[in-house]
């Protein structure tokens, strides 16, 4: 079995007034060689972007996106038409592929928008761009991992290009899982988005990251009112 700990703390952090943003990964202005990725797994930006405030249009190609609010809602208008707003309950994939414009704003003037920026590296090139999103509210049972993000188009949850599959836990009880791996060849990062846990023997508190590979299963202990995200991914591009 190989690790790899991630402390909160020791995360990339960049702060331009409007946005408060902490980088697991190196990204923009964060450079660090040891942290550059997790397998495919290439961004976890944990931001909070301030009232009125927001990301202006800018270019993606060949990524994708997943955006997992967390606290309050994100306006979202891309070059394929799309305007929607996502909350706190929901996730939103954009496959970027040959090239797409996006803008995301707070447009609430009350209270800010946390939310967690993931980029996973495809297993195709130049596809047609797409974006989907759903309530995982309408799928999640407490005090278990539910599926939100896979490869399939008709399973439960987001679609992505890669063979990978996000869980996401919320327990209001202390509980022992089991993760069963879907390849040999892949790994599991693990994101504890509130609360605390234990995985594989490993300690981790509120916005620690923890990646397990060689292994077929992952034993982890939730606490009380935690929430944890498990991010399942391919070791190699």
């Amino acid at each position: 079995m190989n690790t790899v700990l991630h402390k909160a703390s020791t995360r990339g952090h960049v702060k331009h007034g409007w946005l408060d943003s902490y980088h697991t990964f190196s990204f923009a202005n964060y450079y660090n060689p040891n942290r550059i990725q997790f397998g495919v797994l290439r961004v976890i930006n944990d931001d909070t972007v301030d009232v009125g405030q927001g990301f202006g249009t800018h270019a993606h190609e060949n990524m994708e996106i997943i955006s997992i609010p967390l606290e309050g809602e994100l306006e979202h208008k891309d070059s394929m038409g799309n305007i929607a707003r996502i909350k706190a309950g929901d996730i939103q994939v954009m496959s970027a592929g040959t090239g797409v414009y996006h803008s995301e704003y707070n447009k609430n003037h009350d209270r800010t928008v946390q939310f967690l920026q993931i980029w996973i590296i495809p297993n195709q090139q130049q596809v047609e761009p797409r974006y989907d999103q759903i309530s995982i509210a309408d799928i999640s049972k407490e005090n278990q991992f539910n599926q939100i993000l896979s490869p399939n188009v008709d399973d439960q949850g987001v679609w992505i290009h890669q063979d990978a599959w996000f869980n996401l836990g919320q327990f209001a009880l202390a509980t022992d899982c089991q993760y069963q791996l879907h390849s040999e060849y892949n790994g599991v990062y693990a994101f504890v988005i509130e609360g605390n846990a234990v995985i594989e023997n490993q300690e981790l508190q509120k916005r620690d990251g923890f990646g397990v590979w060689g292994r077929n299963t992952i034993l982890i202990k939730a606490d009380k009112d935690s929430k944890i995200l498990l991010m399942e991914v391919p070791m190699n591009q």
